[in-house]
């Protein structure tokens, strides 16, 4: 009955994606079958250490935290575990070969998150590595299915692709990790004063930067994951420009937003681009 199981665990990890992330929900139906579970159970394991540094504000955070990656790592040890959501994380990291370190740098990053409110460059930029830039190398691993040659080649690309992605997710929660958490994603802002335009604008030129890089990776990706994870670039790319017109004082009071009409007609472009006219 394993297989029940198991596959009960991986229904966990998708009912958690989809209820915290539609857009993300979206470019992982674009994706062929065999890859969904194996993307849900990353972003599973995600979404519940970012629960316990961002809103389990009653508890000992670091002892929660310390808790999961000891469970996650006794997870993968043995190939078991009866808690849902990392025996699913364990199966996908067991069967792609995901290295410890992908998983040490990100759980390094959400402890950041408990005692840090703001950034030098360099802690930002290891931030960054541990938070996002590691996820996508996680997905890039199962995208990649066994083919090491291929993920070094896309290894720089993926990077930028979580760090964009993230980046983006900073400046369309400015407001609410600001006025709720007390944290300030931008680097070398110490203080909410030097909150500004500029400082805005010039996260926006690096994002911008990272997509261009991401975008000649997404071009490279086998077939059965393109339309995904391109129509999840476009969405971001959507959202960075609806920032980029936002003035910083309404970002700090409002989140910005594409609507669900927007996404499914961005989905619906990146279908065309990758399986019709087969431009990207």
């Amino acid at each position: 009955m394993i297989e029940l199981y198991n596959k009960v665990c991986f229904e966990v990890s998708k009912l958690v994606t989809h209820r915290y992330s539609t857009s993300f929900s979206l470019g992982i139906l674009a994706l062929n079958k065999k890859y969904r579970d194996p993307i849900y159970s990353i972003y599973g394991l995600v979404r519940v250490a970012d629960e316990i540094v961002d809103t389990f504000h009653d508890v000992e955070k670091k002892e929660l935290l310390d808790k999961l990656k000891f469970d996650t790592y006794k997870a993968v040890e043995s190939k078991l575990s009866s808690n849902p959501i990392l025996h699913s994380f364990q199966l996908t990291v067991n069967k792609y070969q995901i290295p410890q370190e992908l998983i040490e740098a990100f759980f390094k990053s959400m402890e950041m998150d408990i005692y840090q409110g703001n950034y030098t460059r360099e802690d930002y930029d290891k931030y960054v590595y541990g938070s996002a830039e590691v996820v996508g190398l996680m997905c890039l691993k199962i995208f990649v299915d066994g083919d090491e040659e291929k993920y070094q080649e896309l290894f720089s690309q993926a990077r930028a692709l979580g760090s964009a992605f993230q980046k983006v997710n900073f400046l369309r929660d400015l407001g609410s990790d600001v006025n709720e958490r007390n944290r300030i994603y931008l680097p070398e802002v110490f203080d909410t004063k030097e909150i500004t335009e500029e400082q805005k604008q010039k996260l926006v030129r690096e994002t911008e930067e990272e997509f261009k890089l991401a975008l000649d990776g997404i071009k490279k990706l086998p077939a059965p994951v393109k339309t995904g994870v391109y129509s999840a670039y476009l969405y971001y790319i959507a959202l960075l420009r609806k920032i980029k017109k936002t003035s910083i004082q309404v970002l700090l009071n409002k989140r910005v937003r594409v609507n669900n009409f927007h996404k499914l007609l961005l989905l619906l472009k990146a279908y065309v681009q990758t399986r019709i006219l087969k431009v990207i």
